[in-house]
């Protein structure tokens, strides 16, 4: 009996939280509108959970989407090292929801950037990201170690450092990172934050080839 629990953290704490709670399965499935075999079927381990249903029972059950995405196998960190395959953790996570974006891909992330590239440098711009920029890190916390670069970045646009293709450059990850909804929105949880990470990384990237020692 213990076993299949051990091998299914997420239908162990679903089903601790759901008896804390004092939900049942019929209970609970008309509170997040999911057919009661299917979070049946979830809890036992003989289905994989979707984005979509992760969403659903956390707020329900009011509880942090992190905590159910990480004990259902799903990474809520990118791997900062590697872009094309992030990429492709988002497009599977997104192949396996009904969630309703846009076609999520380099072409479309580097056509975003480079509209934020030229509004990051216009009056209205500049105001967005000094004004709104340390209120959307503090709704972020510490999602990622993107947001350390993030930081770096800001400070280095405050204080107008960098030549202006530098600055027009982290202009882009800053706008990117503050827009809510971008390719994927921040509610997309933890998609958004992921998607975020991938771009600030792509930036970083390419600061890093203008000038090796830009964040020394």
């Amino acid at each position: 009996m213990t076993e299949p629990n051990r091998l299914n953290p997420l239908g162990e704490q679903m089903k601790h939280t759901l008896h804390q709670r004092g939900y049942s399965l019929r209970k609970f499935s008309e509170l997040t509108s999911i057919d009661t075999a299917t979070i049946s079927r979830i809890i036992n381990g003989k289905r994989k959970a979707t984005p979509e249903h992760l969403q659903r029972f956390a707020e329900c059950l009011n509880i942090p989407a992190s905590e159910l995405f990480l004990a259902a196998g799903y990474s809520v960190e990118p791997r900062m090292t590697d872009l094309q395959s992030s990429i492709a953790d988002i497009q599977s996570l997104l192949a396996h929801s009904n969630l309703n974006t846009q076609a999520y891909n380099m072409a479309n992330m580097e056509e975003e950037l480079a509209k934020y590239e030229l509004f990051s440098q216009t009056e209205e711009g500049k105001k967005t990201i000094l004004k709104k920029f340390e209120q959307k890190l503090a709704k972020a916390g510490s999602a990622g170690p993107y947001i350390q670069f993030l930081s770096s970045m800001y400070e280095k646009f405050r204080l107008n450092k960098g030549t202006w293709a530098e600055r027009a450059l982290i202009g882009s990850a800053l706008i990117y990172f503050i827009v809510p909804t971008d390719l994927i929105p921040d509610y997309i949880f933890p998609l958004g934050y992921i998607d975020d990470a991938i771009a600030v990384n792509h930036i970083v990237q390419k600061l890093h080839l203008k000038n090796p020692s830009f964040f020394n």
